[in-house]
């Protein structure tokens, strides 16, 4: 395996130690609330069982609001983003309401939407409930996006939605984009796309091998377009017409310190924790697999997140699997990120592999 040039090398040893403090000291900096596991939309990437009708009912708002006693009682919730997320969050017609109740407890928060509900009216009245952030998804141009997201007409809505939260410029604000085999070949045109539309921040991601996109071949890039992909974000960086970004997802050799602000570093357990639908208590709501902590129906949160989660915050089990077993560059890269592990512990793909 290529080894590291001695630069990237360098830069890698002296992030680790910072790192090595972060795991140690596990400050809580996230907080994702699934809210709801109901969806307007039957997206074929999807990790989750969402549908309009979910099994499992929305949390009530005061249970994840003793949650947010539990985590402000502990340290300031002031430095404690909470995002919500789903599903979809805008399927809850009391939104507004738990937003409000998120920022009189003193806490910062944003949503992860799909933007197929956000209607001017609704935008207003999530900003006067206290909304700091918000991501939307664009997945392609027209015809890739209406066929990852399973709805016509959701390209259209999703640009509304985009166009309407930049021309307010009151939030900070992302589009996120999860690349596909269709997406791939648009990308340029997407790039000038949202350049138009005077977007600042795009966050890319691969899709991962789990949900509904664990037996569709046309939602995985194969090495070679993977690594385009790291060659177009770079590009995009350096003519600093938008701000590209690839997601945290994995360890990227050489392409590290180019393609995203920071080094390669899961912070699931570290500084993200999550409570999902059905009150379990993890770490990041992208982790699928069962690395749940407690919930939050018996359990206290923060006790949880202060004497739990060894299994993130010391990851060396996961150098005897495979392929970390034999790679030269585990100590850098710590084994992926924990979303590409199954229950098992197994690593579902290698992005530095994809790499080389």
């Amino acid at each position: 395996m290529p080894g590291l040039d001695f630069r990237r090398r360098l830069a890698l040893s002296i992030v680790k130690n910072q790192q090595n403090r972060a795991i140690l000291e596990h400050p809580l900096r996230h907080l994702f609330w699934e809210c709801t596991l109901r969806c307007n939309l039957a997206c074929r990437h999807c990790g989750s069982d969402c549908h309009v009708t979910a099994a499992t009912k929305d949390m009530p708002m005061e249970d994840f609001g003793k949650v947010l006693d539990s985590v402000a009682g502990a340290m300031n919730p002031h430095q404690v983003m909470v995002n919500i997320t789903g599903g979809e969050p805008l399927m809850r017609p009391d939104l507004e309401a738990c937003g409000r109740m998120i920022y009189e407890k003193g806490f910062p928060w944003g949503i992860v939407t799909n933007g197929m509900a956000l209607t001017p009216a609704r935008y207003r009245s999530l900003l006067a409930s206290g909304l700091r952030s918000m991501t939307i998804s664009l997945d392609g141009l027209e015809d890739s996006h209406d066929w990852m997201r399973g709805r016509q007409g959701s390209f259209k809505k999703a640009t509304e939605a985009i166009k309407m939260v930049i021309d307010s410029g009151e939030i900070e604000f992302d589009v996120v984009t999860c690349v596909n085999k269709r997406s791939y070949r648009q990308l340029s045109d997407i790039r000038q796309f949202l350049i138009g539309l005077g977007l600042k921040q795009w966050r890319l991601f691969t899709v991962f091998p789990a949900g509904r996109a664990l037996n569709d071949p046309e939602m995985q890039l194969d090495k070679e377009e993977f690594r385009g992909l790291m060659a177009f974000i770079r590009r995009t960086r350096k003519e600093g017409l938008i701000k590209a970004s690839y997601g945290c997802e994995g360890f990227l050799g050489n392409f590290e310190g180019e393609v995203r602000d920071q080094f390669f570093f899961c912070r699931a357990g570290i500084s993200i924790g999550s409570v999902l639908a059905d009150g379990s208590i993890s770490a990041c709501p992208s982790i699928r697999a069962d690395y749940h902590q407690g919930n939050i129906y018996q359990d206290d949160f923060m006790e949880v997140w202060n004497t739990r989660f060894s299994v993130f915050r010391d990851r060396s089990w996961m150098q005897e699997t495979a392929p970390c077993r034999s790679c030269r560059q585990f100590k850098f890269c710590r084994g992926g990120g924990m979303h590409l592990r199954d229950s098992e512990g197994r690593l579902l793909l290698c992005r530095m592999n994809d790499c080389l």
